[in-house]
């Protein structure tokens, strides 16, 4: 599993540890991903994700998991929100239809 975030895309970094003797070593910044489970209203099931927390509160901010992931064109998400888009599409056209 890699160390990325699904909605911002945010991954490890590297930089280097610098000693007070100017001494430099190679070091890695990891992003806060955190493994959280999301309700889609439409799904009525939650959603696992690994989000960083910036990821965490953007998905809030725009009120849930489903209204980000509808409202987000298609060319900005991961594979699989992608995955996700349909999967509250199919659910929500079948509600629709009820």
């Amino acid at each position: 599993m890699s160390r990325r975030c699904e909605v911002t895309g945010k991954g490890v970094q590297t930089g280097n540890n610098v000693s007070h003797a100017n001494n430099k070593t190679k070091r890695r910044f990891l992003p806060n991903l955190q493994e959280t489970s999301l309700l889609s209203d439409v799904l009525g099931a939650s959603v696992s994700l690994r989000l960083s927390t910036n990821g965490i509160r953007t998905i809030e901010h725009n009120g849930g998991i489903d209204s980000y992931v509808m409202g987000t064109p298609v060319s900005r998400l991961t594979i699989e929100m992608k995955r996700l888009k349909k999967r509250i599409e199919g659910a929500a056209a079948k509600k629709g239809a009820a």
